[in-house]
């Protein structure tokens, strides 16, 4: 069976290490800890203080001072480890870990996820070919010495940059190595690790080679990993639950997360605010139990980019400037049919093709497998559509040889909505307002990623209300945008109260427009 010795890399918060130090080693796993040097040096010897009986812990046998972004990260890194090595030799996985850091599985369940796959658990990508940096510089961390820390240097970090490439000091990466990049929360097995130390002591290059890089604790060991390992025993992923907000900075997680950490497909998460106290007993307690079974969903992700998305309302479609002149024709009528169940207006846009003649198109905007007419390649891709959404149009009205056009858009599109009211067409809106029963909108969650079957009753009724508001929101949104020409047709009414906001929606006699409203199945989910 596994057996877990865990890499802690701490410089604060010595009663929380230690509490941490007791649970992990509580179930039999072992645990290695380096305490950064820059802390108060009272709180290093209480924390060795309160563990000196614990045959389980070990501690690096020299400290470093920590720097983020700095070599020494590394180093400190590679102190716990040579001290994990020697003092557990029954140790099968080494699995890095920081002081913020807390199990969201049980130790029976984390050992055997291990058992059950012969490999590494590192994120290890491409650094030049893949997108895994998203800002900031990217080969600059390779190619030139850093000496200095961008955060608490600023001024000389990139001074010194532009020294040296002025001088033309740039460096090439060591030959026989590909350099890789990931997140420095990994999960390594004993033969792996070893490896790497044994390399670190055959090749100084590279060690001076990543000494003066940038960031070296997310290249080193996604690198020398990938130069040791079989690609067919590594998996390129973490172990350890982390998200990031748009502005880079790692999101905490407070009491209240406890069943959604839990349906996550990890073993760990990071990171736990200080203040969750509630949280950390909880997660505490669960690592030693045994027997638990966990239902996971594995919908954290979506769920926190569902949640935080709301308040980013209105940055789609900007405005194109070759597209702001253009014109679907003074002549021509767009009618957009708008609903957030999207089967109701694909049936009611059949029945007004059946009933009219008018052609019409689902959401061309929303689903590339909508049908649609070979236009020479402007229709193939949704980015393609949204670009060039008005000069796709024009071609539609063109190819159908008529001055009416009907379409579907998602309610949530309103800055495209609002761009055809711009154009000099003439154009009208209608929005088809169902009823959204709590069945119907847990349906909605598990399609779009936000749930899963087995996400947690407690979870989808917190998620329900934020759902229904956000249904409710867009509509609202739709109403205050003062739209010229605006309909609406509600579910909750008769045929006979939608027939006349029909019929002036498709200015067409009240007879046929009945017809339409009278849809048996339309409103049927």
């Amino acid at each position: 069976m596994a057996k877990i010795a865990y890499i802690l890399l701490c410089h604060k918060d010595p009663a929380g290490i230690i509490a941490q130090a007791e649970r992990l080693t509580a179930a039999g796993d072992f645990i290695a800890i380096h305490f950064d040097a820059r802390a108060k040096r009272e709180d290093y010897d209480r924390i060795r203080e309160a563990l000196a009986t614990n045959p389980a812990v070990a501690f690096a046998a020299r400290r470093v001072k920590c720097g983020w972004g700095e070599w020494s990260l590394v180093d400190a890194t590679l102190q716990a480890v040579e001290a994990a090595v020697e003092a557990f030799p029954r140790a099968t996985h080494f699995y890095m870990l920081s002081g913020d850091c807390m199990p969201v599985k049980t130790a029976e369940y984390a050992h055997r996820f291990l058992d059950a796959t012969e490999c590494d658990y590192i994120e290890s990508f491409d650094f030049f070919a893949s997108d895994w940096i998203k800002t900031g510089i990217k080969e600059e961390r390779l190619i030139y010495r850093h000496f200095f820390n961008e955060r608490t240097q600023k001024k000389w970090f990139y001074r010194s940059m532009q020294w040296q490439e002025r001088l033309g000091l740039k460096r090439s990466v060591p030959h026989d190595i590909q350099m890789m990049i990931g997140s420095q929360w990994w999960c390594l097995r004993r033969r792996t690790v070893e490896l790497i130390l044994a390399f670190c002591k055959a090749r100084p290059d590279v060690m001076r080679f990543f000494a003066t890089t940038w960031i070296p604790d997310e290249t080193f060991f996604q690198t020398l990993v990938r130069h040791l390992v079989p690609e067919v025993e590594i998996k390129a992923r973490t172990l350890t639950f982390l998200m990031f907000t748009d502005y880079g900075m790692p999101v905490s997680f407070y009491n209240d997360h406890y069943d959604l950490l839990l349906a996550q497909d990890y073993l760990f998460a990071r990171k736990i605010s200080p203040d969750a106290i509630e949280l950390k007993e909880r997660l505490g307690k669960l690592y030693i139990e045994t027997g638990h079974r966990f239902a996971v969903s594995n919908e954290g992700r979506s769920l926190f980019n569902f949640l935080v998305g709301r308040g980013r309302v209105g940055r789609r479609f900007a405005p194109r400037f070759w597209e702001t002149e253009s014109s679907l024709g003074r002549t021509r009528t767009l009618l957009m049919v708008t609903c957030k169940k999207w089967h109701v207006a694909k049936r009611l846009v059949d029945r007004v093709r059946q009933v009219t003649n008018f052609p019409a198109v689902d959401y061309l905007f929303n689903e590339t497998s909508t049908p649609l007419p070979d236009l020479g390649g402007i229709q193939s891709t949704l980015e393609k559509r949204t670009r060039h959404r008005r000069a796709l149009v024009r071609m539609l009205f063109d190819y159908w040889q008529s001055d009416v056009l009907v379409v579907c858009i998602d309610p949530a599109n309103v800055d495209l909505m609002q761009d055809f009211y711009n154009d000099k067409a003439k154009v009208r809106l209608l929005e088809i307002q169902c009823d959204f029963t709590d069945d119907y909108l847990i349906g909605h969650a598990k399609r779009v990623g936000l749930a899963a079957d087995s996400t947690p009753v407690e979870v989808i009724a917190r998620l329900l209300p934020t759902i229904r508001y956000d249904v409710r929101f867009e509509s609202d949104r739709i109403r205050d945008a003062g739209f010229p020409g605006f309909y609406q047709i509600r579910q909750a009414v008769s045929v006979d109260e939608n027939t006349v906001p029909l019929a002036e929606f498709l200015d067409i006699p009240a007879a046929k427009a009945r017809e339409i409203a009278a849809t048996s199945y339309l409103f049927v989910d």
